[in-house]
């Protein structure tokens, strides 16, 4: 039984049995962002929609986005964002600046750290973060590997960020629930965008 038609989602995401002792094992839960989505909005007595519209959607320019629900109206924190590839770009901007935007504060730099510093491994050879795919890729423009930080999507949907030369792109793909969907947004990244920093003098 999914946790979709479940009467208490919540209840039923808390009730699931452990596997492993928390911290030791990463696994890559929906239902996880589901709590944390809940705990914002009942900690703020505000819907997701709203928080990120005011706190964050309004300040970066972007208002043309959806959110998808539940049949019971419950919105998706983990899959239910809709927005154009130039305004996902803006978050990883933002990122990028350590949560400035046109000289505005909107995210904590405190934050915007802890987020992208690595905290477990995941089974593919990558790090996790907060909500952030942490790896590394070989740039020569760079003298070698260097970081990179990712959000990745269903079917090939990636925010990818490279710090140490202010990078950021957007791949768009529609390969939903293909396990190879990784495959070309990764050679995107490291064998077109990366590699070709060198000619671009970074």
């Amino acid at each position: 039984m999914a946790k979709e038609p479940a009467p208490d989602r919540f209840r039923y995401i808390l009730e699931r049995p452990l596997v492993a002792e928390p911290g030791t094992r990463w696994i890559y839960s929906g239902g996880a962002t589901a709590l944390i989505g809940e705990i914002l909005q009942r900690g703020t007595g505000r819907s997701l929609v709203d928080l990120a519209r005011d706190m964050l959607f309004h300040p970066l320019g972007i208002s043309d986005f959806e959110w998808s629900a539940g049949k019971d109206g419950t919105l998706s924190p983990a899959s239910g964002l809709r927005m154009t590839a130039p305004d996902l770009l803006k978050v990883g901007r933002l990122v990028l600046n350590n949560g400035i935007w046109e000289g505005r504060r909107i995210v904590p730099e405190a934050w915007i750290t802890a987020s992208l510093r690595p905290v477990i491994a995941t089974d593919d050879g990558l790090d996790y973060g907060y909500f952030w795919f942490c790896g590394q890729a070989p740039v020569r423009a760079l003298g070698g590997p260097s970081p990179w930080f990712a959000g990745f999507g269903n079917g090939g949907q990636r925010l990818w960020l490279c710090p140490r030369a202010d990078v950021a792109a957007v791949v768009f793909s529609g390969n939903y629930n293909d396990w190879t969907a990784w495959i070309a947004p990764t050679r995107v990244w490291s064998e077109i965008i990366l590699a070709n920093l060198t000619d671009a003098g970074a």
